[in-house]
């Protein structure tokens, strides 16, 4: 585990400081033009044919104002992308274009597998930079929790949560929701990530049992994470420098799905002038090539923040110590020692960690440790065999309630008796997620 003392409290004020540091170039101002000229585009194809209920949406959203999160406008994009690179593929063309019937039907097909092309590039680097991103987010929290048992838990159901909510996305496609519902249930599991955190922060929830394990957690981080939902709390400086760029970018990409959705729709009755595809061409380069540079530029920041800076370049202090959970026990020669768990939910864990005060002799000291499931009928089964250790540091997943003893064996020793340190745990199922 990381040190702890020495930190500096996680502000709004301390991060304005950091973030005054970076300053991201403006966007362009072709930006935002090419997203009005495609809205006013996608107007006029109205008179070609009534517009659709889920255009008048799309249109709705193209002229309206973003998210204010600046994950949730990443999502908004990365959904955009998938819709507009659907629309794209080739079985969902009019069919002019799949059999490029003119010279220029084939000119705008040609245009088309550019943009695909770009936005396909941009999608695969966005999926990297989130899942780089919640990496970093994660493993600084672990960073500063115990280096045990209780951190490769929190790994252990971190990864057992995202499998489950994976299976919920798989279980959606299958039912055949839409790439729409898709991300409303991926935005809606990254927003329990957020709130799984924040009950972290202030020890309530799920983590009202978890929280008594993770001694030495810096309150500072803790503190920051308790407000990372809060529409004033830290990440708001963040919102209100960046989040404009990337606002502008969400509206752009929302006028590219909306103008390439219009225009396709109508392209038996209009086909798309030249100039038209020629504007749709020019804001998908700028849009690419703008998003590039502000994930670069926003990874860097990330990476960077103060909430990624380890306890040592914090100026943190050594604050190597023993908890108080850490029991003494002395083991007398010939004598065991047993404490016996109660399990109330099955894929409860129980974990220990215990070594062995070894003396001035010149043999190391070992007992006998191993552990056993006691049925509600009093029927013994073996969890986990009997061995000799001078330390050890252990967890499992229950499949049973009832009683779990854990025994600590000196019986074979005629003249030494053993003093060993431990804790031992049941920790509750709960999910861990970031």
């Amino acid at each position: 585990m990381a040190p702890t003392e020495g930190l500096v409290p996680i502000t709004r004020a301390y991060l304005a400081r950091y973030y005054d540091r970076y300053s991201l170039p403006p966007l362009p101002y072709a930006a935002t033009d090419l997203a009005a000229r495609l809205r006013a585009l996608s107007a006029d194809l109205t008179a070609v044919a009534p517009i659709a209920p889920d255009e008048d949406l799309m249109g709705q959203e193209a002229a309206g104002i973003p998210a204010h999160k600046i994950d949730e406008n990443l999502w908004k994009n990365r959904e955009q992308m998938e819709e507009i690179l659907f629309l794209l593929n080739t079985s969902r063309l009019p069919a002019a274009l799949q059999q490029k019937s003119t010279p220029e039907d084939a000119e705008i097909v040609s245009k088309l597998g550019d943009i695909e092309a770009k936005l396909k590039d941009m999608l695969k680097k966005l999926e990297q930079f989130q899942l780089k991103n919640a990496d970093n987010v994660f493993n600084t929290v672990m960073t500063y929790m115990p280096q045990d048992f209780r951190g490769t838990l929190i790994r252990q159901q971190r990864e057992r949560s995202e499998r489950n909510k994976q299976a919920e996305v798989d279980a959606l496609i299958s039912a055949g929701g839409s790439i729409r519902d898709r991300y409303a249930l991926l935005w809606k599991q990254q927003m329990e990530r957020r709130v799984q955190l924040a009950q972290l922060g202030s020890a309530t929830g799920v983590y009202k049992t978890l929280v008594r394990y993770l001694v030495g957690v810096p309150q500072v981080l803790l503190d920051f994470i308790r407000q990372i939902n809060d529409d004033n709390g830290p990440m708001e400086e963040q919102r209100e420098r960046y989040g404009p760029a990337l606002y502008t970018l969400t509206k752009l990409v929302l006028a590219i799905r909306l103008y390439l959705h219009v225009s396709l729709a109508r392209y038996g009755q209009r086909k798309i002038e030249k100039d038209n595809i020629a504007v749709l061409h020019q804001a998908v380069v700028i849009y690419t090539e703008e998003f590039v540079k502000f994930t670069e530029f926003i990874g860097e920041v990330f990476v960077n923040a103060p909430f990624f800076i380890s306890a040592e370049d914090a100026g943190a202090m050594d604050a190597s110590r023993k908890s108080d959970e850490y029991k003494e026990t002395i083991i007398p020669a010939g004598k065991t020692h047993e404490v016996i768990l109660s399990v109330e939910a099955i894929n409860s864990y129980i974990a220990w960690d215990f070594s062995l005060q070894q003396g001035a002799l010149t043999m190391a000291l070992d007992i006998g440790f191993h552990v056993e499931y006691i049925s509600p009928s009093g029927e013994k089964t073996l969890i986990l065999p009997y061995r000799r250790y001078e330390a050890d540091q252990g967890n499992f997943c229950t499949v049973s309630v009832g009683s779990y003893k854990l025994v600590w064996d000196n019986s074979y020793s005629s003249f030494f008796k053993k003093v060993y340190q431990y804790p031992v745990y049941v920790i509750p199922v709960v999910n861990v997620d970031v």
